[in-house]
């Protein structure tokens, strides 16, 4: 093993972190976090003006965060609904315009990668949520109608029925399912670390191990020096509590994940997923997966609990409860599985609002940027993000930055203990939840009474 994920293990070579900032700098933007927010940031600032001095801080290495541990799905998205959309927006035509771009951007992030020439494994399958009970079956369906309110034709969404749902993903207990093509698996480190080495040659400068302790009023401090700058950029997602001042503004949720040895020919033919789409299904307490490009199941899902102050440890990325809890579901729903063994086990923090609703946004006369709160879906919002970012910084007036997620102002988390409280009783409800509509065949008010308290 090399990294802290299957995904950094399988790297053509390991990872030899930058070195850190020498001291003291100056530059026209200096971006907290080498994750994708902060790389693509950089990226698209360079390209509209290559004589732009950026600086990119990051506290280990390039990709170590989510953007190098997630499932690996670029998908169009968002953590809020169309209709939260629309009514935080005020207007039904933002909440299409979000949408309509989220889906341009998954072909953006392929579009890129393949000019700059990253091998990220980038295969446009879609992605395939099945319901598996009648209650998933209705949560769809109202899916669907909503998409359908909102002017979303069966290219961008359509329900699947069983047998065409099978005919895709061969699980257990299928009752049909939705499928939107908006969505490419990716290997997520190599995206990130090739992201990297291009903004790298576009002369971007990034010192890692180099971990940003405060920002304020265009410097961010660091134990090495400060960078003094016009912009600061906070991309620091799950790690934001790291800055001093922003502990309560983005709550550190765990995801884990497993990597199954490679499967055999016979084995996927039995499962399906030929156009590697990525995939999930309806139940509460999340789970996704997809087929790696060397035939390994990649299969995650949440069930870690929140750990108190906001707190993230290494050994936080493991928890057998949930890792064996996890080989037993992807048993279940394919028991053509249930001997293979399980390769890599790994786990990491991804970045949750108050409200679960993404926000990029910049305060000039504060010297500062921001970009997050994808709640796991940021592989493709975070390219978004810094294509909006560099538009905002420029201060140049565009579709972009007319979007309903630009400016948005999350409410801070509660102090604790009522976080930590809140959080894991909200893990807990999820998960009774999904055993009550199994058990009663009817959805569960304790759901959607919690999903009142996120303002869902």
């Amino acid at each position: 093993m090399t990294g802290p994920s299957f995904w950094h293990d399988s790297l053509p070579q390991p990872v030899t972190p930058r070195p850190p900032l020498p001291g003291d700098s100056e530059a026209d933007v200096v971006i907290v976090g080498a994750g994708y927010t902060g790389l693509w940031t950089a990226y698209y600032l360079k390209k509209a003006d290559p004589g732009c001095r950026v600086i990119v801080l990051e506290s280990e290495y390039a990709g170590f965060g989510a953007s190098g541990r997630n499932g690996g799905w670029c998908s169009a998205l968002f953590p809020s609904s169309l209709s939260k959309v629309a009514k935080v927006a005020g207007s039904r035509d933002a909440a299409i315009a979000l949408q309509r771009t989220l889906n341009e951007t998954v072909d953006e992030v392929g579009a890129v990668t393949k000019a700059e020439g990253i091998d990220c494994h980038y295969a446009k399958g879609g992605t395939i949520i099945l319901a598996r009970t009648p209650v998933q079956l209705e949560r769809a369906q109202e899916e669907i109608a909503e998409f359908r309110e909102y002017g979303f034709g069966e290219e961008d969404h359509r329900l699947l029925t069983a047998e065409e749902a099978k005919a895709e993903l061969a699980a257990t207990d299928v009752l049909g399912a939705t499928y939107t093509p908006h969505c490419a698996a990716i290997q997520p480190a190599l995206l990130a670390r090739g992201l990297a080495d291009v903004v790298e040659r576009m002369g971007v400068q990034i010192y890692e191990q180099t971990p940003a302790t405060s920002i304020w009023n265009g410097e961010a401090r660091t134990p090495h020096g400060n960078v003094r700058a016009e912009t600061v950029v906070r991309a620091t997602e799950g790690y934001t509590k790291t800055i001093s001042g922003f502990k309560r503004a983005i709550a550190p949720v765990y995801s884990l994940m497993l990597a199954t040895e490679p499967l055999t020919d016979a084995q996927w033919d039995e499962i399906g997923l030929k156009g590697r789409q990525t995939f999930s299904d309806g139940r509460h307490l999340i789970i996704y997966g997809q087929r790696t490009a060397d035939g390994r199941f990649a299969f995650g899902g949440r069930g870690a609990p929140y750990h108190y102050g906001s707190s993230i440890k290494p050994e936080y990325d493991s928890h057998p409860r949930v890792h064996t809890e996890l080989k037993r579901v992807l048993d279940e729903m394919f028991p053509v599985l249930r001997d293979v063994q399980v390769s890599r086990t790994w786990g990491g923090a991804l970045g949750v609002p108050r409200d679960w609703f993404a926000s990029v946004g910049y305060d000039r006369a504060a010297k500062l940027a921001w970009a997050g709160g994808y709640v796991g879906d940021g592989v493709g919002a975070a390219n978004l993000a810094g294509r909006t970012l560099a538009d905002l910084i420029r201060g140049k007036r565009t579709p972009l930055t007319a979007l309903p997620w630009v400016g948005h102002q999350s409410p801070k988390w509660e102090f604790e203990p009522f976080r930590w409280i809140g959080a894991n009783l909200g893990l807990r409800v999820m998960d009774g939840a999904d055993a009550e509509e199994s058990r009663t065949g009817r959805a569960s008010r304790r759901a959607a009474l919690f999903g009142r308290f996120l303002g869902s």
